[in-house]
């Protein structure tokens, strides 16, 4: 189930490829935590400042807040950059993940960016140095928010924060995710993972995804091409909007190789039926909680670190790919129709009509 109570595409029957690991979640990565503020209030006409309100702000910590001060491994990579991810510039350069992230709207991201450098130092936490560079992330919910009304806050961003936590995510409508809309479903948060076998160690990969794109035509569901024959009460009627995904592991992997496993994330969006099109942010972010110690020590000396050879990269990749296509369905499945601004109305994917065609494909 999701955190909200909500089945999700497993529940259903869906027979998604590969093991999820216990809550099917990016916090199944040891360490991972998420947490998630979400603002809903107004109905009606737009009033600019004053609502109606379909936003908030997602808040994740690769190492939770024990280990927030401690630097990842990191990877970052952009199908199509009509979108924001503030930071990765020096992700790129040092190939580190230096802080927590937040996902939010896209006219609240400077909000939550400046805002966690402002948790960082009121919690007495820091970056392990005198400045930091937070990566926050963003997609559009104009259709139902108010978005111009600059509703999200700090304060909102420091309780999202504080509130992190492992074990099983809330999917769907809730944190960044609540004014999200995916193939002109109502849309949001995903999240979905896998663990799998290398040399007979065993690793977990999970992925957490703000999903708001899409044209309704387009969406497949294990080859199934759900989008055609679901085509009443569209809402956008075109393809914009955008996706966030950030893959975590606890694999061993250096920079480069995280690079590469960010690069898999276009061909699990690909199963669910998006070509990346122009109008869309496609910004990924991929990390590895192992090393830690090597990421904590002091000093300039040389430091030891564990590492697999890009030759056992396959199964991580496969599990990339897997974990995207379901995450991206799955936060969809498990919303409920949303009314926002101006009587705007975002339809649930109905999942009666799902099954009657997984079973007309023989999916199921």
């Amino acid at each position: 189930m999701a955190g909200n109570g909500a089945r999700r595409g497993r529940e259903l029957g869906l027979p998604w490829p590969g093991t999820p690991g216990a809550h099917n979640a990016i916090t199944d990565v040891a360490g991972v935590e998420v947490g998630t503020l979400t603002l809903i209030s107004g109905d009606g006409p737009l009033v600019p400042g004053h609502g109606p309100v379909r936003t908030g702000v997602t808040a994740i910590l690769p190492r939770g807040r024990t280990g927030a001060a401690v630097a990842c491994a990191a990877g970052f990579y952009s199908l199509n950059g009509n979108g924001e991810m503030t930071g990765v510039a020096w992700v790129e350069e040092s190939g580190e993940l230096q802080t927590p992230i937040t996902i939010t709207n896209t006219h609240s991201c400077g909000v939550t960016r400046d805002a966690t450098i402002r948790w960082l130092v009121t919690r007495a936490i820091g970056t392990g140095q005198a400045w930091g560079l937070p990566v926050a992330a963003e997609t559009y919910d104009g259709e139902l928010n108010d978005i111009n009304g600059f509703h999200v806050t700090a304060e909102h961003t420091v309780a999202a924060l504080d509130g992190a936590r492992g074990g099983p995510v809330a999917l769907g409508s809730v944190g960044g995710g609540t004014g999200m809309i995916c193939y002109d479903f109502k849309g949001g948060n995903g999240s979905a993972s896998r663990v799998v076998t290398i040399a007979r160690a065993r690793y977990t990969l999970g992925v957490f995804l703000q999903a708001n794109f899409g044209a309704r035509e387009q969406l497949t569901i294990l080859g199934v091409p759900v989008g055609r024959h679901i085509t009443r009460d569209k809402l956008r009627n075109k393809d914009q909007g955008s996706i966030i995904v950030l893959v975590a592991t606890d694999a061993p992997l250096l920079a480069h190789q995280l690079k590469r496993v960010a690069r898999r994330v276009p061909m699990g969006l690909a199963r669910t039926g998006t070509v990346g099109n122009n109008g869309s942010g496609d910004i990924f972010l991929a990390f590895s909680t192992a090393n830690a110690a090597a990421f904590a020590a002091q000093g300039a000396g040389a430091r030891s670190m564990d590492g697999l050879p890009n030759r056992s990269l396959d199964p991580l990749f496969n599990a990339t790919v897997e974990a995207v296509e379901e995450a991206v369905i799955d936060a969809m499945l498990v919303n409920r129709t949303m009314v926002g601004r101006d009587g705007n109305r975002s339809i649930a994917l109905p999942h009666d009509e799902v099954l009657a065609l997984m079973r007309q494909w023989g999916r199921i």
